[in-house]
Parts: structure tokens; C-alpha cells; sequence
């Protein structure tokens, strides 16, 4: 999984990229010009797999990552209306979601680039943003269509005739500023156009970066945000970007000391995978193969024949077979061997839906 930060010049973005990769990347050079992004990785936090490590007890275990790109030269174009192009388009295109870091507490150090604190007025700049790259692409290709279908043959023409209207029709509600994830389009539609990886169709997380001051207020900060950008593709979450930074700092025991005497219930990067996982539709699927214990990220609905195809294309190419037993029935019965005495231990073929938390043994030829 790829998520890009993004966010208004003096947002914090930055800051929110070291809490959630542990990083040291540099948080007062507020303007630049790179084109390099800062990116990290974070561990996905796992609580089954400590558990599944004392049942199998393996020389190693591999825990899921997400890949963090801040891109942070993009700011100094935002809020010109100008679009999103070149090497930051390229980047936040490959993105499976965008964390749109939100600016809400107060330093008069760092005076806020539009004069004073309006979350939702940034909100609304980087949705302007976004909305006007995907314009130019669809243009683009309409332009290109119109050329096309000139000289299509018939066959031709009622497939790109059939595009062209869908562009069309997502073109105007972009001019109305209503992006692609709040447009009322089909499934065979979203598929359709999954292809030109518009930013506004992408899950988009909302993180408001508070001050120590607004701790008590996160609740309602989030109540109030949903409220007003109800959608499926739409979440939202209210952290204190300076202080989980210091936190991730002292290390995770002390961390956790402290995290408990200001009432944070759990730390921000696991809040912020966690909300990532559900925007996507993600689930995990454990593997123990030579002496390995693995989790993997798929999406809900994944066959057993395409889960394999994650480890490997030759799993894929040659399944069998996959012996299947989910997590909470093997931490009931404590070791495999007990639970295939309980007939636990089922053997799935290619069509099984993997179920989140499954722990699979792929059986394969080539």
C-alpha cells in the first residue's frame, strides 16, 4: 500500500510523515524547491502475529508495510488553481490513497500561509487543486477521442463514443468542484476510468493537525468534518502532529506511559493504518513457510488463486490447493495439530474468498 501526504505550505505535513515512518525528516524548511520527496515506511501494527509467533515460533517475522511519499515541494503551487502536474502528478497518480494533512492549531511562529485558521477553507483549496488536474487529463483524452473517432470504424466508434460521454459527464460535475469520489457512478463506470488514476477518485483521509491546547477537542473536530464530507471514500482523524512526534522519540514504553497520562487511547500511526485499511477495503492474511512467519495485504474478496498471486505469479499459475484456518480458531486451539483434531484445518480450492485473519499454506505445481 502507497499513501501520499499532501497538504497547504505550513500544514505540518512533514511532521505528520516523521510520526508515521519514525523518520527525521527536515521540519522547518517550509518552502523548497526539490523535486525528491521525503519517503518512508511504517510497520503495520499487528497483534495477531505476537501471538502466531508463540504458536510457531519462527526464525523471523515479516509484518505488512505501508509506503509514505511527502512530497514536499508541491506546496508552493497550492491554492493558484493551477493544477497538479509534472514529477508530484506522476507521484501522487501511483498513490493508492491521499492523507490530506489539515492545518488547525495555532503558532504564531508559523504564521498560516492564507492568514488565519480555516480547515475547511483548506480543505476546499486542495480539492480545487486536485479537481483541475483531473480536468486537464480528461481533455486530454477527450481531445484525443474526438480525433479517434473520426476515422473509427463502426465496431470502434460505440466504445469510444461510450467513454467519451462518461468523460463528458464526469466533466461537468468537476466544473461544478464535485470530485470523482462524490459523483454517482456505476461499479462497470469506476472501472472503467480506473485506469486514467484520477486524484479525486482516490480515498482520501483527512488528518487535522491540532495543537496540545485542542487535545480535548478531537472528537468533535472529527464529528464535525464527517459531517460535512459524508462518503464511503471519506475519513477523517484529529491528531496532535508535534506532540506524537515527541512521543515517537522517547521510544515505545515511555511513549506509551505518556500517551496514557494525556487519555490518547492508541498512537497515531496505528490509528492512521488502521482508518487506511478501511477506506482501501484491506484485510491480512498470515503465511508460515520456511521458518517465516509473513502477513500479507489484500483486498476484501480476493480468491485463494489471486492471494497466491500476491506471494508469487508461479503460486498463481500453478494452485492447487490452499489449507486454511482463521486466526481465532487456531489461538483457540493453540497449535495446528490440535486443530485439525477439531477439523479445523479446512482445504480450500481457487475460488474461497480469503477471510481477514486467515492463516493459508499454499499447495502449488509448476
Amino acid at each position: 500500500m502507497e499513501i501520499c501526504i499532501i497538504g497547504l505550505l505550513k500544514s505540518g505535513k512533514t511532521t505528520i510523515f516523521n510520526v508515521l515512518t519514525k523518520g527525521k525528516a527536515d521540519t522547518t524548511t517550509y518552502a523548497t524547491t526539490a523535486l525528491t520527496p521525503n519517503i518512508g515506511v511504517s510497520k503495520v501494527p499487528e497483534p495477531r502475529m505476537q501471538v502466531l509467533d508463540k504458536i510457531f515460533h519462527p526464525k523471523k517475522v515479516i509484518p505488512a508495510e505501508v509506503k509514505y511519499v511527502d512530497i514536499v515541494g508541491i506546496a508552493k503551487d497550492l491554492g493558484k488553481g493551477e493544477g497538479i502536474s509534472g514529477q508530484f502528478l506522476s507521484y501522487l497518480s501511483n498513490a493508492d490513497a491521499l492523507l490530506h494533512v489539515v492545518r488547525a492549531f495555532e503558532n504564531e511562529n508559523v504564521p498560516h500561509i492564507e492568514g488565519d485558521i480555516n480547515p475547511k477553507r483548506d480543505i476546499a483549496t486542495m480539492n480545487l487543486e486536485l479537481v483541475f488536474s483531473d480536468l486537464v487529463i480528461i481533455e486530454r483524452r477527450l481531445k484525443r477521442l474526438e480525433d479517434s473517432l473520426k476515422g473509427a470504424k463502426q465496431s470502434e466508434r460505440d466504445l469510444l463514443s461510450k467513454e467519451q460521454a462518461l468523460l463528458q459527464r464526469i466533466k461537468l460535475e468537476l466544473e461544478k468542484d464535485v470530485p470523482i469520489w462524490q459523483q454517482s457512478l456505476a461499479g462497470d463506470e469506476i472501472k472503467s476510468v480506473a485506469n486514467y488514476q484520477f486524484l479525486t477518485a482516490k480515498p482520501m483521509l483527512i488528518v487535522i493537525n491540532i495543537g496540545e491546547n485542542q487535545l480535548k477537542l478531537d472528537k468533535s473536530l472529527e464529528t464535525e468534518m464527517r459531517s460535512t464530507y459524508s462518503h464511503a471514500q471519506f475519513e477523517v482523524v484529529a491528531i496532535c502532529g508535534k506532540l506524537e512526534m515527541e512521543l515517537t522519540q522517547l521510544g515505545e514504553a515511555d511513549g506509551a506511559e505518556f500517551r496514557k497520562d494525556l487519555g490518547l487511547t492508541e498512537p497515531a500511526v496505528d490509528c492512521i493504518i488502521r482508518l487506511s485499511y478501511q477506506l482501501l477495503g484491506l484485510i491480512s492474511f498470515f503465511t508460515t513457510v520456511s521458518e517465516e512467519l509473513k502477513a500479507w495485504t489484500i483486498t476484501k474478496g480476493t480468491s485463494a488463486v489471486k492471494a497466491a498471486g500476491k506471494i508469487h505469479s508461479d503460486m498463481e499459475r500453478g494452485f492447487i490447493r490452499a489449507e486454511v484456518i482463521n486466526f481465532h480458531d487456531l489461538d483457540r486451539c493453540g497449535s495446528l495439530a490440535e486443530a485439525r483434531k477439531h477439523g479445523l484445518l479446512k482445504l480450500e480450492g481457487k475460488n474461497y474468498i480469503v477471510q481477514d485473519g486467515d492463516v493459508i499454506t499454499f499447495l502449488f505445481n509448476i
